[in-house]
């Protein structure tokens, strides 16, 4: 799935299934909500931290990639809320970084 199906698929759910988008500030509490749950898993998958069970640690990769995704969606929703086309921000946001760490 490239960006531009994505946010044209996050779009359509919204819209049959979802009902409406949040606003975007809400929207964007949501998505500081669900960085936080990836960088939980991440210090308890990386780092020092560790789980209080083990089915917890068990579980936790996949839980890591269903965080991340849940946090891919959001960010989608916000750019389809501000009219930001991922595709042409991530290209541009490549060529920037090539050029200045050249």
């Amino acid at each position: 799935m490239t960006l531009s199906n994505a946010q044209a698929a996050v779009d359509h759910w919204i819209n049959t299934v979802g009902i409406r988008y949040y606003d975007e500030l809400t929207n964007m509490a949501i998505l500081t909500e669900e960085t936080g749950e990836v960088a939980r898993l991440m210090s308890r998958l990386y780092g020092e931290q560790s789980f209080k069970r083990p089915e917890d640690a068990e579980a936790a990769p996949a839980k890591l990639a269903d965080e991340m995704a849940d946090v891919l969606f959001v960010l989608i929703c916000l750019a389809n809320q501000t009219g930001v086309d991922l595709t042409a921000a991530l290209q541009r946001n490549l060529e920037k970084k090539s050029i200045r760490d050249a």
